[in-house]
């Protein structure tokens, strides 16, 4: 499988990457064990997770339980220098997490070390900030954004503040990079400047939405990634299954997504319905499986660093894997595009 410098710190990562945020609810530890097996054989070495997983629902009583089960499977393998781990630090408003304290430089030390004996390792390779402390567009708040109640010296005084605990914990050997997720391009901007004044890490990646169904970051965030040589990771790059096709016709299977979250937090919609339809034609057209079509298009984007997808059954897993053997055509490309300029952002 293909491997990319990450952020061009020598970091490399698989194309794609294993998400695990269904592992403690929708997957048991051996499921999600299996999971890692069968991925590294694969050639994946690449595992993103959160403090604050598993969700489906998120719960005060599983919180951490993902980290726990990476790190059962670290103890059970001794495979930990096999595996690029990144992990994340939740922001501000989980209440059940340090009473949804923002992340400052009083918070870091304390999670990555939470973090490190639930994974039980001696060090994260990624670590990321999983939203802003100013807030985000993201999670579909895109509709109702406004920034207008930042306050820049606030954000700028927060990101010196924590790039300094970072690069504390950088000398102290805990992680060895720094990401960031859920961030606009001005944001990322600031972040790369702030580590040139600092000295502290600097950001290689940035983890946001990102499908053919959610294109946001291809203008400005785009540009940030190109420029503050900062490579994106996509969630969500199957539109949490929509891209599948498995919920045309009003289809609901057991133990889906959308037998848990009714509206799929919010990407549920007629217009989505109707976009998923028009990639499904492009697919069928080309003689492609849809899946492999959505992932091999996150893939081929010039800012990518790697694609994280998640599953629930081995045999998606499976699918997902072939994905790495697909390059897709410049008329499926051109194909593509037409869909989304008559489909643009349906949720």
């Amino acid at each position: 499988m293909k491997k990319n410098d990450l952020g061009g710190s020598g970091l490399m990562v698989s194309e794609l990457c294993l998400g695990s945020m269904t592992w403690g609810t929708q997957n048991t530890a051996d499921e999600a064990h299996e999971q890692i097996d069968r991925a590294l054989d694969a050639g994946i070495n690449f595992i993103d997770t959160a403090e604050m997983y598993p969700v489906n629902p998120i719960s005060a009583e599983t919180t951490g339980r993902t980290e726990r089960i990476i790190g059962l499977w670290n103890e059970r393998d001794g495979r930990r220098n096999d595996v690029v781990l990144a992990t994340k630090h939740s922001g501000a408003g989980v209440a059940h997490i340090r009473e949804g304290a923002p992340i400052s430089s009083e918070t870091i030390s304390e999670t990555i070390e939470g973090s490190l004996r639930r994974l039980k390792t001696d060090w994260i390779d990624l670590y990321q900030f999983h939203w802003p402390n100013r807030g985000s567009y993201m999670f579909r708040k895109n509709w109702t954004y406004d920034p207008s109640g930042q306050d820049r010296a606030d954000t700028m005084a927060h990101m010196e503040d924590t790039l300094g605990a970072l690069q504390a914990e950088v000398k102290r050997g805990t992680i060895r990079h720094f990401g960031l997720s859920n961030e606009s391009a001005w944001g990322m901007a600031q972040w790369a400047e702030a580590a040139k004044r600092t000295g502290g890490p600097k950001p290689i990646s940035v983890q946001n939405e990102y499908s053919l169904m959610c294109r946001m970051a291809d203008t400005d965030v785009a540009e940030a990634c190109i420029n503050e040589r900062i490579d994106m990771f996509s969630f969500s790059p199957l539109a949490t299954g929509l891209l599948t096709g498995k919920y045309q016709g009003g289809k609901v299977p057991e133990g889906s997504r959308l037998s848990l979250n009714d509206d799929l937090g919010g990407r549920k919609s007629v217009r989505a319905f109707e976009a998923v339809d028009a990639y499904l034609e492009v697919a069928k057209n080309h003689g492609l499986d849809p899946v492999h079509m959505a992932l091999a298009w996150c893939c081929q984007r010039p800012f990518m660093g790697s694609v994280i997808f998640g599953a629930t059954r081995m045999d998606q897993l499976e699918t997902a894997l072939g994905a790495a053997d697909v390059t897709l055509s410049d008329e499926v490309l051109v194909a593509l595009d037409e869909v989304n300029k008559a489909h643009p952002m349906p949720y």
